[in-house]
């Protein structure tokens, strides 16, 4: 049964445009003339050969312009299909040719110039239709009498009816003259579908269309398909690429009413809905309906990627289509903006998932480029930082060429570009000469080039090595001073050094201790989380060891070796082991309790937990576990009752929620006071945070959905 068409219309569109189309009755084409022409439509098709340009003999009709209508061809009342109706718009091109002999009598001049404006001007124009899989050309001649043409302008239009075409197609068309008297005209066009025609009945393949809405209840979307439970019928989601074809992300054949839930976080602008019956020769409707969602865009910033492509390419992927532009800076070391260098990138919108080449002579750590949508500042990214190591303190030089080998040279500053040979207080002034000396003599490595200007790095490593060796003179004179001070007054030093001793011993212990991190290895994600923390926490006084930095050793000693060794000296050091917890690693503990033997043997090369559980089971089960192990897990990715209940002997904390907690149990005694606890537990949850948010949003794989389940993640 088909659904009601004014229902359709509005649950596939949000404020959508009904069209009523004319109907044409019968299969034949026809063509028809504005007033003042006369026209002719050849029967049949022709061959579509443009032909090279020629030089018009004299004032010819030439296409100026095409405009198309969509109508019905009908063979019956209720048997019809979509029809492009083309206007050719014509106007005169050249001018008549005057006679030149102006000694000839006037009659005889008046006769001359008189018999070709009686005449018609005439033409053969091409039309030429593509639409997959169809093509078609087809031949109109075109008169209009020589005595109404006024060169340079329109003389009407030729309408042709009409090429068939699909719901929903994209059609190609071209108008030219034979012979070809200028370049051809062309027009794409994308023809609706059944969700923007008052078709339903008329065209029959789209009376069975299911009927979708799309609807949001709170971070979910639902994809709701209203259809009887015996019609079966086609859904596929897929991102709709414009530089390519489009990627399907999830297709499915379905029956009967379906309630199809997506998270917030899969959506993006260009995710689109295809849905059709499972009938022969069926129309497909399709749906973009997150094109202007905020939480789409968002999702889309998320995923997008700024990767380094050798030599010096670079690309930005997204799974859609970005409006950004990009530049590129230079970032020097301890933070700070990355400033704007020349030459810039292309102002142009950034094309996604294409390699583009950087203007650059050689690759430097500092460089990075730095995308912006709407001025805002969306990604930047140091793409050399991995290869090439951390960022450099080099002076960045701008040169200035003139005339006459005149050059100029001034230093990129955070404050602007300082002349070198200058008197401002900044470093680049300090050293000015320095400097200059340096690029002339070779030490300075050449970024960019052109006929105007040039970039040079030149590195600062000796002058900052110059300033520690006034530095340790500093230490050596301070050194002899307390020297002599202690020859002075020998007793009382003595006391403050048996002072000073025990704050310093009370302070090792806090320092000093030592912490085994242990988790199960499930995926990239979770061991870039892991990783954030463990850095972070090697920025406390604590000795962090963990899997991750010791995997030559797991490979030369394997997994079980390396725990032991690694357990036996935390342990003996008054350390403590940190257990980890996320799905996977309770599943093995699952898998353990329930059969030991199983859980005993290691899941992979590199998995020192699985390893571990053998030794470290048995001290939650002899009761040996209360101040030698701590847990843990994260916010989000597991809820505290999912924490079996043998470990909850010890501490289990959530992070970062409860990263004071967590830090005072790690150090232990000496902890410091709570003011200053909770300034490193600021610190260890700036480094943690983005880490576990990019964990979080990272979009999942689809699973196939029951009625009321969800797609995606």
């Amino acid at each position: 049964m088909p659904v009601p068409w004014f229902l359709l219309s509005l649950a596939l569109g949000r404020s959508p445009m009904v069209l009523s189309l004319e109907k044409l009755m019968g299969p034949q084409d026809t063509a028809r003339c504005s007033p003042g022409l006369s026209c002719h439509l050849w029967d049949g098709d022709v061959l579509c050969l443009p032909g090279s340009i020629v030089s018009a003999p004299g004032p010819v009709l030439v296409p100026t312009r095409l405009q198309t209508e969509l109508v019905l061809r009908c063979h019956q009342e209720t048997d019809c299909d979509l029809c492009v109706r083309v206007a050719i718009h014509l106007a005169v091109h050249g001018h008549w040719e005057e006679p030149k002999d102006e000694d000839r009598s006037g009659r005889a001049a008046d006769l001359e110039l008189e018999e070709p404006r009686n005449a018609f001007l005439q033409a053969q124009v091409v039309l030429s239709f593509q639409a997959y899989p169809t093509a078609r050309c087809v031949l109109l001649e075109v008169q209009v009498p020589a005595a109404l043409v006024q060169p340079g302008q329109s003389v009407g239009s030729v309408v042709f009816d009409c090429f068939e075409a699909a719901l929903g197609a994209e059609v190609r068309l071209w108008s030219y003259t034979q012979p070809r008297y200028q370049k051809e005209l062309n027009l794409t066009q994308q023809l609706p579908d059944c969700k923007g025609l008052e078709v339903q009945d008329s065209i029959q393949s789209c009376w069975a269309l299911p009927w979708l809405s799309v609807s949001a209840d709170g971070d979910d979307v639902h994809l709701v398909l209203d259809v009887s439970e015996e019609q079966h019928f086609g859904l596929s989601l897929y991102w709709n690429q414009v530089q390519g074809p489009t990627k399907p992300w999830w297709h499915s054949n379905l029956t009967g009413p379906r309630n199809i839930t997506l998270n917030h976080t899969d959506l993006f602008p260009c995710l689109c809905i295809q849905v059709w019956p499972l009938e022969p020769d069926s129309v497909r409707t399709s749906l973009c309906p997150f094109k202007e969602d905020p939480r789409a865009h968002r999702n889309l910033w998320r995923a997008a990627r700024l990767r380094l492509r050798s030599p010096r390419g670079w690309q930005l992927n997204a799974p859609c289509l970005l409006f950004a532009e990009a530049i590129l800076c230079w970032q020097a070391p301890g933070g700070g903006p990355c400033l704007s260098l020349v030459p810039p990138l292309s102002r142009e919108n950034v094309t996604v998932n294409k390699t583009l080449e950087l203007p650059l002579l050689n690759a430097h750590p500092n460089l990075c480029v730095q995308v912006s949508s709407w001025e805002k500042l969306q990604l930047q990214e140091c793409l050399w930082a991995d290869s090439l190591g951390a960022l450099k303190d080099d002076m960045l030089l701008l040169e200035t060429r003139g005339l006459q080998d005149n050059r100029s040279l001034c230093a990129l500053e955070p404050s602007g570009c300082t002349p070198l040979l200058s008197r401002a207080s900044t470093r680049a002034a300090r050293l000015g000469e320095q400097l200059l000396q340096d690029l002339q003599s070779g030490q300075c490595l050449q970024l960019w080039e052109d006929d105007l200007r040039a970039l040079w790095a030149c590195p600062m490593d000796k002058y900052v090595h110059q300033r520690w060796a006034l530095v340790w003179l500093a230490c050596l004179l301070l050194a002899s001073a307390l020297f002599l001070l202690f020859l002075v007054k020998k007793n009382q030093v003595k006391g403050w050094l048996r002072l000073l001793k025990e704050d310093l011993r009370a302070g090792a212990v806090a320092r000093g201790r030592a912490a085994l991190l242990l988790y199960s290895a499930e995926d990239s994600g979770f061991e870039r989380l892991v990783g954030a923390l463990a850095s972070a926490l090697c920025q406390l006084p604590l000795r962090v060891a963990v899997d991750l930095w010791s995997r030559r050793e797991l490979s030369a000693q394997g997994p079980l070796a390396w725990f032991h060794a690694q357990r036996r000296q935390t342990l003996q050091e008054g350390g403590v082991v940190v257990l980890l917890f996320s799905p996977g690693a309770v599943a093995l503990c699952h898998e353990w309790l329930q059969d030991g033997a199983s859980a005993s043997a290691p899941h992979g090369p590199h998995d020192a937990f699985a390893a571990s559980l053998s030794c470290v089971l048995p001290d939650f089960l002899q009761g040996r576990a209360p101040g030698r192990y701590v847990g843990a897990y994260f916010d989000g990715l597991l809820h505290s009752e999912a924490v079996p209940a043998l470990f909850r002997s010890v501490p289990v904390f959530s992070l970062p929620s409860q990263l004071p907690d967590f830090l005072g149990t790690l150090q232990g005694p000496g902890t410091p006071r709570p003011g200053r606890l909770g300034e490193r537990a600021k610190r260890v949850s700036r480094v943690l945070q983005p880490a576990l948010d990019q964990l979080l949003q990272s979009p999942g794989d689809p699973r196939d959905p029951e009625d009321g389940t969800r797609v995606g993640t």
